[in-house]
């Protein structure tokens, strides 16, 4: 019967000689054992665990739990029911009768003592365990003990003391103590975030573990100690006080109101009342959380907007970068906008009636009903949750430069996004330019309105949008020639600030106005409910515009007269034909082309079955002879050798006029080697780019088969990454960043714009080379496959090749391939540059992810920064690194549909525009996994083929 302490899952190391204790965010225990600082402020130290030996003494002794004791004559626990009967002189009746007459009288008296002595409610009053120990070993005189901490508990409330959730002119709440919403929902007193000692008056959820902060009184000016005191002053005034009594915070009503009350409504609200009238509320001031019942807009009558504005960071509530609000000037249509800074970020499109148009996820739901009003009095939108024990809030996030839906599960203990804006490329405000539109589906994303052309084809062209699209022909806004409308479907409707409504029209009479004002440059219905009402017309060039494939709203944009004429018909004819013409020439030229190349190829294959001569047709690359390679490569010495993968051994060689070159030579036992090489000649042979190794030409006598490629003195990315000394030394992050970006292009070019469009399928950090210069080229195309035909981005094999830990999910389950199998692969080679870890064989010892999990489980946590090498701390740009980590992810998501394109991805890294947010990775979770023939070495590779015996992907 020896005791022995167990379960240190929740210990905590105390570091630094002096150091005996800290704070934390989340608090977890046991409630009835917890001491009352750390229950109420986080607040740790090895007098917590004093408090809890106290109440365990307690339990011991008297065989009852502190937790949920009940006594007939009062309402406290068992703490407090040892403090009365302490007072009271009658210690003893605290002992278990089922003791009988076994103990020492002295002895337990002594130990009721020293559990009071470690229960009082100021860890500076406690004893350490030192002194517990001589107390209990020794006869030595006692302290008297003081009041305890928690020994009060009423109705069942966990904060042992009995709520309020009020107060009058003539009480306060002092730093320690909070006001609790009626129903328990929400709690009102002061916090400290992330590990600052700054004290803020906010209010939080009540019942969730997770302290959820959803306002901020006093947000960038902070108290910097437990001074703080909220209070209604003489005049009715709510003042916050901090040191000296100086005020940090006030609200003030324009009613004198001696004696108003301030309360916290289950709404979450926070309201400063007389009688019946509210004077003042948290509601109309939001920090960065917009809760159900709140409204966002204006009130016209008192000139409060309502907006969120996010906190700088996750240890600020002082306003950041973003803002979150409903805009509108007299007599326009009324939207919602993200705004960054003063720059707009992302925007709703304005309301119609039944949703935002450019919000087509807004409909009705399970989750929450919602509302837009637009009167004379007031204009907001708010919502309310259909299901009251669901908890939801809408979140303004600095971090993630998003606004999003979160709700509460309970079982994960968890917040999880219900939805997300920006969601994509084409919610970023005005992607393509004035008179363009954004089609997510299509690549590239932007295309001018029909009617419209580029203001500069050659920017158009490098996907550079910024200058947006002009008339084809100018409007006549002549009576002989009247312009026409063209209608569009599935619109989110054009920015509205040059707009103009009038809700007692019809649309044949707004198309009567838009025609009769040579300014006006399209119309619709401002409200699309019973078949349409109402009237709203442009006056200015049509800004972010984005086109869905099930949603949006008609839109009648002007053309000119000329754009009508029969003779248009005509001109199109002639147009069709001649494009015809081209056409057939095209095909032509494209029949020959692979007629000519098929025969090549099959000279190619015809020369590994002929073991005698050399190729007699010209393969499109040079021909290198093999006395030339093997004196190049000093007969392939041994110490020439720089690695070798499933097609052979690679060596270093140097040719009679002094340039450097890369000679892989096929190994004659490798029938997949073969048939890597004649795939590397054909497709490499056709490859342009500064991002790809350069093939110089190949060798083919008899039995000998080799690859001649430029030299790459650094060799591969991997043997820096890896390698912490050289990582640190030779790559910081702008290098990183640069090869990131490189690579990245190098894919584009593959997957878009090169001669043949190319899926690599084995792209991984020992098939990125550096050059003199750090910059990566793309290598080893042997297991690369071509996309013929217009519409074809991928394939199927009956034969997985490929890296383990590169290959995406449909590709290495199903053998089902695109090119977003090669943007999964480029998603784990950033997380791998950034981190210096390998995905394959990653190990944490808290938990069982690959380095894909552990950056998931880093990014829900708000924690991606730990993901980052340390050895880049002082050479990163934290935006970049963040802004590369969520790219990363969007990457590596399980579904290929979900995963973006490399155009795309170019884009996102070479920009600001607004990310969506990621969804949960493909291979998140690695278990017990065997390969059979991989090997990630930092040199060598062998075969590239795989088995796996368990996935599980979650």
């Amino acid at each position: 019967m020896n005791p022995k302490i167990s379960d240190f899952g929740l210990a905590r190391k105390l570091v630094g000689g002096d150091q005996t204790g800290g704070n934390t965010n989340r608090v977890v225990g046991t409630y009835g054992y917890m001491a009352p600082e750390y229950a109420i402020y986080g607040l740790f130290s090895v007098k917590s665990d004093v408090f809890s030996f106290g109440i365990l003494v307690l339990e011991v002794i008297s065989g009852r739990k502190n937790k949920g004791f009940y006594h007939p004559n009062h309402s406290h626990n068992l703490i407090g029911h040892a403090w009365i009967l302490w007072n009271q002189g009658r210690p003893l009746e605290l002992i278990d009768t089922r003791l009988g007459s076994s103990y020492t009288l002295s002895e337990v008296l002594r130990c009721i003592h020293v559990s009071l002595l470690c229960v009082q409610h100021h860890p500076e009053d406690r004893p350490t365990m030192a002194s517990v120990l001589i107390m209990l070993g020794s006869e030595i005189p006692l302290a008297q003990p003081k009041q305890p901490g928690f020994f009060i508990e009423t109705e069942s409330l966990e904060a042992g003391v009995s709520p309020v959730d009020s107060i009058s002119p003539s009480q306060s709440i002092r730093d320690g103590t909070t006001l609790v919403s009626k129903g328990g929902s929400f709690e009102l007193g002061f916090f400290s975030p992330g590990s600052y000692e700054n004290r803020y008056l906010g209010i939080w959820y009540k019942n969730i573990p997770v302290r959820t902060v959803v306002w901020v009184a006093n947000r960038c000016n902070p108290i910097n100690d437990s001074s703080g005191i909220l209070m209604i002053n003489r005049t009715g005034h709510l003042v916050l006080l901090g040191q000296n009594k100086s005020v940090v915070w006030w609200i003030s009503s324009a009613k004198h109101a001696p004696s108003a009350t301030v309360e916290l409504l289950d709404s979450g609200n926070l309201v400063l009342r007389d009688a019946g009238t509210y004077l003042w509320q948290s509601f109309d001031y939001p920090s960065d959380t917009f809760l159900p019942g709140m409204k966002i807009g204006w009130d016209l009558r008192t000139g409060i907007k309502r907006s969120l504005s996010a906190w700088k960071n996750s240890e600020d509530p002082c306003p950041g970068d973003f803002t979150y609000g409903i805009e509108m000037e007299r007599d326009t249509y009324p939207e919602s906008y993200v705004r960054k800074g003063t720059a707009k970020y992302y925007r709703s499109g304005p309301w119609n009636g039944l949703r935002f148009s450019g919000s087509p996820e807004l409909r009705p739901n399970p989750l929450y009903s919602f509302n837009f009003v637009n009167n004379d009095d007031e204009v907001y939108y708010t919502y309310n949750l259909q299901n009251k024990s669901v908890i939801s809030r809408i979140v303004l996030n600095q971090t993630t430069s998003t606004r999003d839906r979160l709700t509460w599960i309970e079982a994960d203990q968890s917040w999880k996004a219900y939805s997300s804006v920006p969601r994509d490329l084409c919610d970023n405000y005005g992607l393509c330019g004035a008179n363009g539109k954004c089609i997510i589906d299509e690549n590239p994303v932007c295309q001018c309105l029909k009617g419209f052309k580029p203001v500069s084809q050659e920017k158009w062209n490098l996907m550079d949008w910024s200058l947006g699209c002009v008339r084809n022909k100018p409007l006549s806004c002549q009576e002989r020639y009247k312009d026409g409308f063209v209608k569009f479907v599935g619109l989110k409707l054009p920015d509205t600030t040059h707009s103009w409504v009038n809700k007692s029209m019809n649309l044949k009479e707004c198309r009567t106005k838009c025609l009769n004002n040579c300014s006006c440059m399209a119309y619709t219905s401002s409200d699309i409910r019973g078949g349409g009402t109402g009237c709203a017309i442009w006056f200015d060039d049509l800004i972010d515009i984005r086109q869905f494939s099930d949603a949006g709203q008609d839109l009648y944009i002007r053309m000119s007269a000329s754009e009508f004429k029969s003779g248009g018909k005509v001109k199109t004819a002639m147009i069709i034909a001649v494009s015809l013409a081209v056409v057939f020439s095209v095909v032509l030229l494209v029949g020959y082309y692979l007629r000519h190349n098929r025969r090549k190829l099959k000279e190619i294959g015809e020369t590994n079955m002929n073991n005698e001569g050399e190729p007699e047709e010209d393969l499109e690359l040079p021909l290198f002879d093999l006395p030339t390679v093997a004196s190049a490569t000093e007969n392939f010495s041994s110490d020439n050798k720089l690695g070798e993968g499933g097609f052979g051994p690679v060596y270093r060689g140097t040719l009679p006029d002094g340039q450097k070159i890369a000679v892989k030579r096929l190994s004659r036992s490798s029938g997949q080697g073969l048939n890597e090489f004649k795939n590397e000649i054909i497709l490499f042979a056709k490859l342009q780019h500064r991002n790809l190794v350069k093939l110089l030409g190949c060798c083919i006598k008899g039995e000998e088969k080799m690859l001649i490629y430029e030299y790459m003195p650094n060799r591969s990315l991997d043997s820096f990454i890896f390698d912490s000394v050289r990582g640190e030394l030779l790559l910081d992050w702008p290098k990183r960043f640069h090869i990131i970006c490189g690579v990245a292009r190098g894919l584009l070019y593959l997957h878009q714009d090169s001669r043949l469009r190319i899926i690599h399928r084995d792209l991984k950090a020992s098939n990125v080379l550096l050059d003199n210069e750090m910059n990566p080229k793309i290598s080893d195309f042997g297991l690369a496959r071509t996309l013929i035909g217009g519409d074809q981005s991928g394939g199927n094999t009956n034969r997985v090749v490929g890296t383990y830990g590169y290959m995406a999910p449909e590709y290495a389950i199903d053998g089902l391939f695109s090119v977003k199998s090669d943007v999964f692969s480029f998603g784990i080679l950033v997380l791998e540059v950034i981190s210096g870890m390998k995905n394959k064989g990653f190990y944490h010892p808290n938990h069982s992810h690959n380095l894909i999990g552990h950056a998931w489980r880093l990014w829900i946590q708000g924690r991606p920064l730990e993901l980052i090498d340390t050895c880049l701390e002082s050479s990163c740009t934290l935006s970049e690194v963040l802004r590369c980590v969520h790219i990363s992810l969007l990457c590596v998501q399980h579904h290929p549909e979900d995963r973006p394109s490399m155009a795309s991805v170019v884009i996102m890294l070479g920009s600001e525009i607004a990310l969506a947010q990621p969804k949960q990775p493909g291979f998140f979770i690695e278990k017990e996994s065997h390969e059979v023939g991989s090997s990630l070495g930092n040199q060598t590779s062998s075969t590239n083929e795989i088995s796996i015996t368990l996935l599980e992907g979650r």
